[in-house]
């Protein structure tokens, strides 16, 4: 491919922005996003969601706007004008749900508006953000044209490549996880193929359509919802029999084809949500989902099952229950990252509020300034000894078990292990 990619990247939240630094090695890229102060500190090199190193910003960071040159580097702005000189744009804003659980694909929507109003012929959109099938040429394209006046397939085209970064994990980065691709044309579908390929060591897999690629995300994330959802309810019954769930797990994962899954609060912004934009289009077409749907609802009865699991072992050890000082530690939705979204923690400790618990929070990971503290809980950033009736290990960040978590409770004071990470001896665990 001789195309000279000239690439705009709309959204630079945990999923923008590794990509956007990413093709910034090799192309000349600007980052768009609608929080000025997000883009403030990016252009100093600060990545509050820590996906990207410091050294790693700063060495694609450009101070202007190179993106109409040939050199390669990372431009950010929230100025919309500073887009037009792209070729290639790609979308990787929020699809979150409403209240009731039902696909919200308001940020989608507003992002193809402002591309639709710099889109030129020949330009081609791609989006990465989940969606169920049809999203794209259904609801955005739609959008693409009205705003721009332009013909899809004629003046202009779109792809599809879902992300499919991972929080917090150091390990499996960006350009190390196989990336689908998929394009409205034979020739776009080629063409964003190697787009992405020529940045992705890890290699590329071409779907023959936009919505085979849209299906293969929102079932990724379904398919583990549906597993953690098995082992979640084996524990609820175990709970009831007076079982290990962790010791029966060790037990069956000793035969070769059992799949290593474990119980605990399934939050994040993807398989805590995804699975509803599946079976939200399944409705649309008449067909009512059971297992899907199922799995969502034992997924989000966790928390409450966990405050009760907590409470019943602080009674059978004698402990007070109202106004019991409660340790909950952590609170982001998976161990060693910032990010809160959707954390399923928070109905842990709505439910310890609503049984009288003082609910006291410690999560070394969060920064509080930039954070919404909830009414009645306390936040703590340091931790002192013979203070607690309970602790609940929610987050099993490294910092947490490195700790002697018993030292900070009282002498009868209890420890539930939701993650079954603490090494130390515990009186319940999930």
């Amino acid at each position: 491919m001789n195309k000279e990619y000239k690439i705009a990247v709309i959204g630079l939240g945990y999923v923008g922005l590794p990509l956007a630094a990413l093709f910034a090695s090799k192309y000349p890229v600007v980052g768009y996003d609608i929080n000025q102060k997000r883009i403030d500190e990016l252009k100093q090199g600060i990545d509050a969601t820590l996906e990207v190193s410091e050294d790693a910003l700063k060495s694609v960071l450009q101070s202007t706007n190179s993106i109409g040159k040939k050199s390669s580097g990372l431009y950010f702005t929230t100025d919309e004008t500073d887009l037009k000189a792209a070729n290639y744009y790609i979308i990787t804003v929020p699809t979150p749900v409403d209240k009731n659980n039902s696909p919200d694909l308001t940020p989608l929507k507003k992002a193809s508006e402002l591309v639709g109003k710099v889109l030129k012929k020949g330009d081609v959109v791609v989006y990465e953000s989940t969606v169920y099938p049809g999203v794209t040429e259904e609801e955005c394209v739609p959008v693409l044209e009205r705003v721009s006046g332009l013909k899809f397939n004629i003046d202009f085209f779109a792809g599809y490549s879902p992300e499919r970064v991972n929080p917090g994990d150091k390990e499996r980065t960006i350009d190390k996880i196989m990336k689908v691709t998929s394009g409205s044309t034979p020739e776009t579908a080629l063409e964003v193929d190697a787009l992405y390929r020529s940045v992705i060591p890890a290699g590329t897999h071409l779907a023959p359509s936009i919505k085979v690629a849209e299906a293969a995300k929102v079932i990724e994330n379904s398919q583990r919802d549906i597993n953690i959802a098995f082992v979640n309810e084996l524990a609820k019954i175990f709970a009831l029999m007076g079982i290990d769930t962790k010791a029966v797990l060790k037990a069956a994962g000793t035969k070769w084809n059992f799949m290593p899954f474990q119980p605990g609060l399934v939050g994040g912004h993807c398989i805590g949500v995804d699975p509803f934009y599946l079976a939200q289009k399944a409705q649309q077409i008449g067909y009512y989902s059971e297992l899907i749907l199922s799995a969502r609802r034992l997924n989000d009865s966790m928390g409450s099952f966990v405050a009760s699991e907590v409470v019943k072992l602080m009674i059978k050890n004698d402990l007070k229950i109202k106004n019991a000082a409660v340790l909950v530690m952590g609170v982001t939705f998976k161990e060693n990252c910032p990010d809160m979204r959707n954390s399923k923690v928070w109905d842990v400790v709505d439910g310890l509020v609503d049984y009288g618990c003082k609910v006291v929070v410690y999560d070394p990971w969060v920064d509080w300034s930039k954070r919404r503290i909830p009414t009645g809980v306390t936040i703590v950033e340091n931790l002192e000894t013979d203070t607690y009736n309970a602790a609940v290990l929610a987050v099993a960040h490294q910092q947490f078990l490195e700790l002697n978590v018993r030292s900070y409770l009282k002498t009868d004071g209890i420890i539930y292990d939701v993650k079954g990470a603490l090494s130390e001896k515990v009186e319940g665990r999930l």
